[in-house]
C-alpha cells in the first residue's frame, strides 16, 4: 500500500474542499476502498475520512411522505430499522443477503452505491482494464467470463455491478442526492449507474469533490410493500455475490396487477430496469405464464459476453421465480436466509 495522507474533516464544506484535490479519496466504511488500495488497485493520496461529519447517519420520513436515508447509516442498522424493513422489505432483504455481519456493521448507504467491480481483470493491476486505465484495452474479454455482463455491455467493458442494495432500489425508483464545490444535485439511481459505451466503461454520475449525502425513497414506493421480494442466484449461499439476482415488487388490485416494478442485478455495469417486462404485467393476471413471458420480455437483447450465455437463462428462471414469490405476498418475518433460493417462501425456518 502507497503512503498516503489522512485527514478527519469536522464539517460537509471541510470534506468538499479536501475531497476535491487531486488524487483525493473518500473514506465511509472502507469495505471497498481498503481492498483496493491494498490489491494496489487504488492508490489515493490523500483519505478523507468522512465517518464523523454530522447529520448523514439519520433515517428520517419527509413532509412530502419520501423516505431520506443519510449515506453513513450503516447497512446493518438500514436493514434491522423496523420501519424501514415494513415499508421496503425486499430493501431489507437484499441487505441482508449481502455480506457477513461483521461487513454489514462497517458498510455504509453512499458506499454501497459508489462499490466497484468485483471483475478479477480489475482487481488486477497486471490485467488491462479500461476501468482502471483509459483506452487500456479489457483483458476480460476473451478471458475468464463466467460472472460477467449479458446486457448492455460493449467492447470496452463487459464488467457488472455488484451490488444487491441497488437492484431494488433501481426497482423503487430511488434517488441520489449529492453535494459538491458547485452545490447539491438529485440524480435519479436509474441515472446514477452508467453504462460503458464504446469509448467509455461506464462508472458512477460522481464529479470531483462530490459526496453522496443521502438516498430517497419516494412514498409511493412503500405500496409495493405487500408483494415485494428479492432473489439471488449465488455460486454459494454464504456471503457472496450474486450470479444473477432480481427485485420484483407488485402492486395488486384484488386477483389483477395494477402496477409492476422490476430490476435485475448481476448481469450489466449497473441494475437493469426491466420496463417492458412491467408494462407487459401491468394489468395482468398472476400466473406462471405471464411471469415467463415477462421474464422473457426482461432478457430481450441480452447475449453472451464470453463463455456466460447460462446467466441468461439463469435470470429468466430467478425473475420468475422473484414473481411468483412477490405475488403470494411479502412473509411475515425475514427468512432465515434472506434472498437465498433455497429459503422458505413463508420466512418460516425449517428447524424451527
Amino acid at each position: 500500500m502507497n503512503l498516503f495522507d489522512y485527514v478527519r474533516p469536522a464539517s460537509l464544506s471541510e470534506a468538499i474542499a479536501a475531497g476535491s484535490k487531486p488524487g483525493a479519496a473518500y473514506l465511509a466504511g472502507g469495505t471497498n476502498l481498503l481492498d483496493l488500495m491494498k490489491a494496489g488497485v487504488a492508490h489515493p493520496g490523500k483519505v478523507v475520512d468522512i465517518t464523523r461529519l454530522p447529520g448523514l447517519d439519520r433515517i428520517e420520513t419527509l413532509s412530502d411522505g419520501s423516505t431520506r436515508i443519510g449515506a453513513m447509516v450503516r447497512n446493518s442498522d438500514l436493514a434491522r430499522d423496523p420501519s424501514f424493513a415494513a415499508s421496503f422489505p425486499a430493501v431489507a432483504e437484499a441487505l441482508l443477503s449481502g455480506a457477513s455481519a461483521q461487513l454489514r456493521n462497517a458498510a455504509t448507504v453512499g458506499g454501497n452505491l459508489m462499490q466497484r467491480t468485483r471483475c478479477p481483470y480489475f482487481y488486477d493491476p497486471n490485467s488491462a482494464c479500461n476501468r482502471r486505465e483509459s483506452g487500456a484495452g479489457c483483458d476480460a474479454i476473451g478471458g475468464e467470463t463466467h460472472s460477467h455482463a449479458v446486457l448492455g455491455w460493449t467492447e470496452t467493458c463487459i464488467a457488472t455491478h455488484p451490488s444487491d442494495f441497488c437492484v431494488p432500489l433501481a426497482a423503487l425508483d430511488a434517488v441520489v442526492e449529492m453535494e459538491g464545490p458547485d452545490g447539491t444535485r438529485d440524480v435519479p439511481l436509474a441515472d446514477f449507474h452508467m453504462l460503458p459505451d464504446e469509448t467509455s466503461p461506464g462508472g458512477a454520475d460522481l464529479k470531483p469533490g462530490e459526496i453522496i449525502t443521502a438516498l430517497r425513497l419516494p412514498a409511493e414506493a412503500a405500496a409495493f410493500a405487500g408483494n415485494s421480494r428479492y432473489l439471488k442466484l449465488r455460486e454459494r449461499t454464504s456471503y457472496a455475490f450474486a450470479l444473477v439476482s432480481a427485485a420484483a415488487m407488485l402492486r395488486m388490485d384484488g386477483d389483477t396487477i395494477a402496477e409492476a416494478h422490476i430490476a435485475l442485478g448481476a448481469v450489466a455495469a449497473k441494475p437493469w430496469r426491466a420496463s417492458a417486462a412491467e408494462e407487459l404485467l401491468n394489468g395482468a393476471t398472476p400466473d406462471a405464464e405471464t411471469f415467463a413471458r415477462a421474464a422473457e420480455a426482461a432478457l430481450d437483447g441480452a447475449r453472451p459476453s464470453g463463455d456466460n450465455a447460462h446467466k441468461i437463462d439463469l435470470a429468466k428462471r430467478v425473475l420468475t421465480r422473484a414473481l411468483t414469490q412477490a405475488a403470494a405476498g411479502t412473509p411475515d418475518r425475514m427468512p432465515a436466509l434472506p434472498a437465498s433460493v433455497f429459503a422458505s417462501v413463508n420466512g418460516a425456518s425449517a428447524h424451527a
